[in-house]
């Protein structure tokens, strides 16, 4: 059994979505303090690194992250490679073969440098999500910070893939992923206000 971990280190120079909270780790008791253990807080967005999106991040009235069943996150997936793409739409998804799969992971390797929030990186096409619906996927991950371009408050990928109850999987890293089936495990926090949650995102190989 070989595990890919898929996930974001955490750290100070871990990019936050620009004006969000920046990830912050903080020693509030030390061994020498405390006489026995070291004690840690941390501080950052929901949407820190590799992380799931709620549906209550872009609609007031959908689940929160404690209310997303854990088996969401869990099954095989699909890694699909989309380099050099600036927008993936259906006519990119015919080529390949859905069955046995719910979830599917879009490589574009297009987030070079993660020390920096990307100027450009490749987004979803609106019609993606009807497309996968009539395919049975579940969830689909992305190796950017969002499936939809960062100046966009339309937000019309996540409202596509919301109405074909498609969650999402942001700020994956799969340049060392080669493309086909693998099972995936991407847990969030059960937290039960939240809009999202960081997860710590792996690949079994099969």
């Amino acid at each position: 059994m070989k595990l890919i971990d898929i996930s974001m280190t955490l750290d100070d120079q871990t990019p936050p979505w620009p004006g969000d909270q920046a990830f912050k780790y903080n020693l509030t008791f030390s061994m020498e303090e405390t006489g026995s253990v070291n004690v840690g807080q941390l501080k950052a967005s929901n949407h820190i690194g590799t992380h799931i999106d709620a549906p209550f991040h872009y609609d007031s009235d959908g689940f929160r992250v404690a209310d997303l069943p854990v088996e969401r996150f869990l099954g095989d997936a699909l890694v699909i490679n989309m380099e050099n793409k600036k927008n993936i739409t259906k006519d990119d998804l015919h080529p390949f073969e859905y069955h046995g799969v719910k979830k599917v992971l879009f490589r574009t390797n297009s987030w070079k440098d993660r020390s920096e929030f990307p100027k450009d990186y490749t987004v979803i096409g609106a019609d993606v999500g009807p497309y996968l619906r009539a395919k049975g996927i579940d969830l689909i991950g992305v190796d950017t910070p969002s499936v939809d371009p960062e100046t966009s408050k339309e937000l019309n990928a996540h409202h596509s893939l919301y109405e074909n109850d498609i969650l999402i999987l942001e700020g994956l890293q799969l340049e060392h992923v080669a493309p086909g089936v693998y099972e995936l495990m991407a847990f969030p926090l059960k937290m039960k206000e939240a809009d999202g949650s960081p997860v710590r995102a792996v690949l079994r190989q099969k």
